[in-house]
Formats: C-alpha cells, structure tokens, sequence
C-alpha cells in the first residue's frame, strides 16, 4: 500500500516512516512534486489535519494522512494548542517558541501539559481520524539534544526527563506521534476495502 504524508516537517517523516510496516510505503510531498504550502487555518487540531489530507487528495489524487499537533499548557488554558508551531510568532522558530513558554510559565506552579496529535487518512474515498495524547509536563530549562519542537522542555508523566533526552524508537512508543501512528498502523493493518 502506498500512502502520502502531507508534511514538509523531514523530522515528523523520519519518525513516523521508522513507525510503520514495511507494507506501507510513505511518499513524501517531494516525492509526488507537491511544493504547495497549505495554510493551516483552522482552529483545531483535527481541522488542520482533514484540511492537509483534503488537499492532497483533491489536487494529487492520492490516498493519504495528514497530521497536526499541539501542545496544550493547563495553566495557559490549553495554549498554545493549534499555535504551537508559531507560538512566538513569524517566522517559526522552536528556539523561540520555547523561550515565549518559558517566560509565560517564569512564576507559575501549575506546569502540567499535554501533548495531542490529530491524523486524517484519507484512503479510497473515506476519511478517518486518529487522536494521541501525551500528558506529562513543562520543564524550567532545557534538557536534552535529540527530538525537534518543544521536546526539550517537555517531561512525559512517569519519566525524569524530557523527550530530547530519548532516542526515537523510546520516544515513539509513549508519544503522543507515536500513539496517533500506531492506532493508524492498526487500523491500516486490519482494513478492508
């Protein structure tokens, strides 16, 4: 079965290909010449993620899935949520997206945070969504070199550091990436037509 992955992000691929079965195969945008930069308008999670999959499958012609994630900061009433990406503003930075929660969090007791991931798949003309969550917290400084985003300040609940401090096949099976893809793959898996 081949499938798109409607993202730009060489990292969210990278994880998500080491994730699935040899019986899928993902195609990047580049590998169907898609260069278009669809605008994530939407106001939820699960809207940004059926906006990039409808996409694709309308221009394209494809069967494909579309992802989009966001952290969501108890204490800030679920912000950044749908903004994470460009938290601090254009253009998009993790550095200083980090740096703007940081500060918006100096004073605050309450750090707890989730991470949710929403996947649309789109395949032979039907569409399905798939939702992860990750709950954990936010972390005073920085910790670790790996993983991309807010990872360096994000601690699961039950772990003592954060997700850049894990190597991916760790990280992907408690992500919230990880758990969206895996219920994906089980699904795929067991379709039929």
């Amino acid at each position: 079965m081949k499938l798109v992955f409607a993202t730009n992000n060489l990292n969210k691929l990278k994880e998500v290909q080491e994730m699935l079965s040899n019986s899928i195969e993902i195609l990047s945008l580049k590998d169907i010449n898609c260069f278009d930069e669809v605008d994530e308008t939407e106001t939820t999670l699960e809207g940004n993620a059926k906006l990039k999959a409808d996409y694709i499958t309308k221009k394209f012609g494809y069967n494909c899935f579309a992802d989009d994630t966001g952290l969501e900061v108890e204490s800030l009433d679920g912000k950044p949520g749908v903004y994470s990406a460009r938290f601090a503003g254009e253009p998009a930075n993790s550095e200083n997206n980090m740096q703007k929660l940081l500060s918006e969090l100096k004073n605050v007791e309450n750090r707890k945070a989730q991470f949710r991931t929403a996947v649309c798949l789109n395949l032979n003309g039907k569409q399905f969504l798939f939702e992860g969550i990750c709950k954990g917290e936010i972390l005073k400084e920085k910790q670790g070199e790996k993983g991309f985003g807010y990872d360096p300040i994000f601690k699961p609940k039950g772990y003592s550091e954060s997700f850049a401090t894990m190597n991916s096949e760790e990280k992907n099976k408690i992500s919230h990436r990880g758990i969206a893809i895996n219920k994906l793959v089980e699904f795929l898996t067991n379709y039929k037509d």
